[in-house]
């Protein structure tokens, strides 16, 4: 591992937590030491209270923050010498321990400082960092570990037995850390946990991770543990976009919501599921108990997606008597499942969670296959496991995380996105929580949003084999389909019936009708499996109701298109899935209505552009959002028991009314 030390980029951080700041990125930087909020850092400074008093301040990660994108307000200002105080106790409950480190702050809206802060204090260094490193849970969690662990470090690391974070640990290391401690220490190493450094400047601190991780990776090179074999896995035709909807819509049954499932059937997923010995090592835990994960693994025979919501349902029967709230939190259920034509699946409350899910697991895929090669996997026991999981700190989380948007766990797909009433509609739905999946011809579609729950997909919807690659890539991303917005559509120039060729014609009805019927019919199966019930939004316009001339093709096909929405919502009621129309007119932030345009549409009416902007009955502009908004409701639960609508979105036209 190389130490990422910059000169010119440390320059531009002031004082020790300016410099504190900026390891922590460092750190945070680097996958192989922490994931997703693990980790800590601190350091402690002298300041002046505000009666002129020094003492010395604990500045420590707070939670709730990244080390790799973390900021100076980051980090809670902890009384040191109350934290002392506190190491003495002989017990402290975890509660307890909180209420004294909120109580303790010099900054009343400071983060709850990391339950690692007291033993933070008792290190007796002004700069201290934590990491889950990879190579060092590896070597840990193999037989004979902590013996492993001295042949490499000697006396340069004091190490300290498996405690669950928090008041317990901290008192055991102010026991153990001054009977261990010498000249040379440079680190501590807590057994199945992590390793810490310190030092009397943010640089050496730093340095000296980097130097005690590069000694556990380099051991384990020594011992060709380091690189894991590649392993040929059959060739197999995975499982239809179906399936992992059936598989998605079981484990929600049994959660109680709906979740996100994320296929990842990449070369190294596939290999760690197609291991002989998978049922075996994939069943002893996390690799560390930060990353407290269960996976369950039930061979999919037959193809059989059942047996694994089977096994969720068993999951929830057996915990019900532990878990405060055993039905209604995916947080304490397998969330890993292992099959050998799915790899890896992950699951989670929203995509974000799902993704965050399998960022943890492939590091531990990788931990347990180098800990196989150097003697042999061993995780924590499963009482350390479940004493994480139904920590009281941990369950106050869960308790606390408050009311979830109303689409989490939800999956909706947009056609048209990449601009208008499609790019509005996407963000109204992200909005609302679910993940999306936007299609369009415009390449730009791919990189619209750099986001967990969202995928670009850049689709020729008037390709039949295109929509299906979509379908199929939207299941494997998200777990299926929830919602639909069928929104991608063509308004071409005016042209009155005696001049209007069949090529037009065609090429009108196959983008705005043909395309959507294709797509309706595929993902049928995926709307029907929806844990809440499938929805379809149809983007249809004022020309429904009230045609204006020289829009033959246009006029026909929405409303060929609506007359489609009406039968399937006769058709498709029996299995749970509702379709409404928005019927929208004079939008003008979309690609084709130009300034030129506007212009030129204006003066035809004798009006500025103001004014034709809002020629309807309330005299109001209608926008994209204006649309979204509308069409993201319909698919809410305030039209849950409405189906075959058609509803305006003009500021009222004369006409249509």
């Amino acid at each position: 591992m190389k130490s990422l030390w910059n000169d010119s980029e440390a320059s531009r951080y002031r004082g020790d937590l300016g410099l504190r700041v900026y390891t922590s990125r460092l750190l945070g930087r680097e996958k192989a030491l922490v994931l997703h909020g693990g980790g800590n850092t601190s350091v402690k400074i002298k300041e002046k209270n505000i009666l002129g008093e020094e003492e010395t301040i604990l500045y420590v990660k707070g939670s709730g923050w990244d080390l790799e994108a973390i900021e100076e307000k980051g980090f809670s200002p902890v009384r040191m010498a109350r934290l002392l105080k506190l190491a003495q106790l002989k017990t402290l409950s975890d509660p307890q321990m909180v209420n004294e480190l909120r109580a303790h702050m010099l900054r009343a809206d400071a983060p709850t400082p990391s339950v690692e802060a007291i033993l933070h204090a008792i290190l007796p260094y002004r700069y201290v960092d934590h990491t889950h490193a990879d190579a060092v849970v590896t070597i840990a969690n193999t037989p004979g570990g902590a013996d492993r662990i001295r042949e490499i470090y000697g006396d340069s690391v004091v190490v300290i037995p498996y405690v669950m974070p928090g008041f317990d640990l901290a008192r055991l290391c102010a026991e153990e850390f001054p009977k261990q401690a010498g000249k040379n220490t440079t680190g501590m190493v807590l057994m199945n946990h992590g390793i810490f450094a310190f030092g009397e400047t943010a640089r050496e601190s730093y340095e000296r991770m980097i130097a005690l991780v590069t000694r556990a990776e380099e051991y384990l090179k020594q011992r060709k543990a380091w690189d894991i074999p590649a392993s040929a896995v059959p060739a197999t035709t995975g499982p239809s976009r179906r399936e992992v909807a059936e598989l998605r819509r079981g484990i929600s049954e049994a959660a109680g919501f709906p979740v996100i499932l994320a296929v990842h059937d990449d070369a190294q997923s596939l290999a760690f599921a197609n291991r002989p010995d998978i049922g075996a090592i994939s069943q002893q835990g996390p690799a560390t108990p930060d990353h407290a994960i269960r996976t369950k693994r039930v061979p999919m025979i037959g193809r059989d997606v059942t047996a694994y919501a089977e096994a969720y349902r068993q999951y929830f029967d057996e915990h019900a008597p532990k878990a405060r709230e055993p039905k209604t939190m995916l947080d304490n259920a397998p969330r890993v499942i292992l099959d050998s034509a799915l790899g890896v699946c992950t699951a989670g409350r929203s995509a974000q969670d799902a993704a965050m899910v399998f960022d943890i697991y492939a590091h531990t895929l990788e931990i347990v296959q180098q800990a196989e090669l150097l003697g042999g996997w061993r995780a924590l026991p499963a009482r350390d496991i479940f004493d994480v999981e139904y920590w009281d700190l941990e369950q106050a989380k869960l308790r606390s995380g408050g009311r979830p948007p109303v689409f989490t766990g939800e999956v909706a797909l947009v056609t048209g996105a990449a601009s208008g009433i499609g790019k509005a509609c996407v963000e109204s739905l992200l909005a609302r929580g679910a993940a999306v999946a936007g299609l369009d011809i415009n390449p730009a579609i791919e990189t619209l949003f750099k986001r967990a729950d969202y995928l670009g997909l850049k689709c020729d919807v008037t390709d039949e084999a295109q929509l299906g690659d979509a379908l199929e890539r939207t299941a494997r991303a998200f777990g299926g389909v929830d919602m639909l917005i069928l929104n991608a559509g063509v308004f071409p120039p005016g042209c009155r019936i005696e001049s209007l060729t069949t090529p037009e014609w065609d090429r009108v009805l196959r983008l705005n009708l043909d395309a959507n019927l294709t797509l309706m019919r595929e993902a049928h199966a995926l709307l029907k499996l929806a844990p809440n019930g499938g929805r379809v939004v149809v983007i249809g316009s004022k020309n429904v109701p009230a045609p204006g001339p020289g829009a033959a093709a246009y006029s026909a096909s929405k409303a060929a298109l609506t007359q489609l929405m009406r039968v399937a919502a006769l058709e498709w009621g029996a299995d749970g899935i509702r379709l409404n129309a928005l019927h929208p007119d004079a939008v003008f932030d979309t690609g084709i209505w130009t300034d030129e345009v506007l212009k030129a549409r204006a003066a035809h009416y004798g009006l500025t552009v103001e004014q034709y902007k809002k020629k309807n009955v309330l005299k109001v502009e209608v926008t994209s959002r204006d649309v979204a908004e509308l069409a993201a409701e319909m698919c809410g639960p305030l039209f849950a028991k409405t189906t075959g609508a058609q509803v305006p979105v003009d500021g009222g036209n004369e006409r249509v009314i």
